[in-house]
């Protein structure tokens, strides 16, 4: 497909003249506001922020913080480092730690899969402590290990002082960093993703049921976790789907458990009854192809390194408007992945999403003489453009 057919293909997704209906139908009330310290609402696809209040202020975490101690647990059994059915020596200091349990015994020894069972579900402080000591041997390295995540996926907004959310004046995210690690979650591991929706866990003779409420009340919601210290009061980060939409919701200092669900719900359904997401190419679809000077081939397959996908509120999709330029002069070597051009996504002038253009392939240098004809092509070219 060369650049004008695909601009043109984009292009009929654009109606530029929409009817009093659709007008009628873009019309949104303002989102609701929450009795809440913080929250943020994020479509989970295309990573838009559709709905924030304090979005970025530094607060304690309290057990949400476990969802960074479940990341790391997931990313160390995908990279072969840790196995689920590995056997955990539980320490005293792991069965000495305060809070929400999931009564481990000193001494005995537990599976990795059954901790991280115990940390999602039942929210276990001993169960975190004891995992982060199989994974880093100290609740202080794997505090490290956790502080370079953070940096790892952007959370600009939070550092971790230990694997449970237990009060440290050091100890902090922010509505949006959980929305962003739980984006994480959901995406890169769908398989472990599947433990958030679980209701209950047994362990010990102990049946615990999973704290976050909506999962009985609303089958959309399958995930993901509570948390609560009296400093921090009542926080939630949930996600639901609905028609193929998902989106993830956050909720900092509430004033209880049955206020943290309540107004979770209703950033859910603000957005899932205002807005629409869609993907409109994905990455690794040839887009275009762009020409070459002095290469093997006279041609590069051009793309995006990520999804385009959009969220806007209901109807202004269809007045979206895309165009895509080259680089100029794009001279071999060049190497796959290497930035070619741009994507630019227009809501009637206003530029509401970009993306660079990458080379799908590499193209090597072309032969002595393809190179040398190319150069003359080229003092001409720039000669009279």
């Amino acid at each position: 497909m060369n650049i004008t057919t695909f601009a043109k293909r984009l292009c009929l997704l654009v109606p530029l003249l929409l009817s009093p209906a659709a007008f009628a139908a873009e019309m949104m009330p303002s989102p609701p506001q929450l009795a809440a310290k913080a929250y943020v609402l994020m479509d989970a696809s295309s990573g838009n922020v559709l709905v924030e209040n304090n979005g970025d202020q530094r607060l304690p975490p309290a057990s949400l913080t476990k969802l960074m101690t479940a990341y790391i647990a997931t990313l160390e059994i995908r990279r072969g480092q840790i196995g689920e059915n590995d056997p955990v020596t539980v320490s005293e200091n792991a069965w000495r730690t305060g809070g929400s349990r999931m009564f481990i015994k000193v001494g005995s020894q537990v599976t990795v899969s059954d901790l991280l069972h115990g940390i999602i579900i039942q929210s276990g402080n001993d169960a975190s402590v004891a995992l982060s000591e199989h994974i880093a041997g100290s609740e202080d390295a794997f505090a490290d290990l956790m502080n370079k995540t953070v940096a790892d996926l952007g959370m600009t907004n939070t550092h971790f002082m230990n694997p449970t959310g237990l009060p440290n004046p050091e100890h902090y995210s922010s509505a949006h960093d959980m929305a962003v690690l739980a984006r994480a979650i959901i995406h890169e591991d769908p398989a472990h993703y599947a433990i958030y929706s679980q209701k209950e866990f047994f362990w010990n003779g102990i049946k615990q049921p999973n704290r976050n409420l909506l999962l009985w009340r609303d089958k959309t919601v399958d995930g993901l976790k509570t948390g609560h210290t009296d400093e921090a009061g009542y926080c939630m980060v949930s996600s639901a789907v609905r028609d193929g939409m998902r989106l993830i919701a956050v909720v900092f200092g509430t004033n209880s458990e049955v206020a943290r669900a309540a107004e979770t719900q209703k950033l859910l359904t603000y957005g899932f009854r205002f807005f629409e997401t869609q993907t409109f190419y994905q990455k690794g679809a040839e887009l275009a192809q762009a020409p070459v000077w002095k290469g093997s081939t006279n041609q590069v397959k051009a793309g995006l390194a990520e999804d385009l996908t959009m969220t806007l509120p209901k109807g202004q999709l269809k007045k979206l408007a895309a165009s895509m330029t080259m680089n100029p002069q794009l001279v071999a070597p060049i190497a796959k992945g290497d930035v070619i051009g741009k994507v630019e996504v227009k809501l009637d002038d206003k530029v509401v999403h970009s993306a660079d253009l990458i080379a799908l392939d590499a193209v090597e240098e072309g032969g002595i003489f393809r190179r040398m004809w190319d150069s003359i092509r080229l003092f001409f070219y720039s000669l009279f453009n």
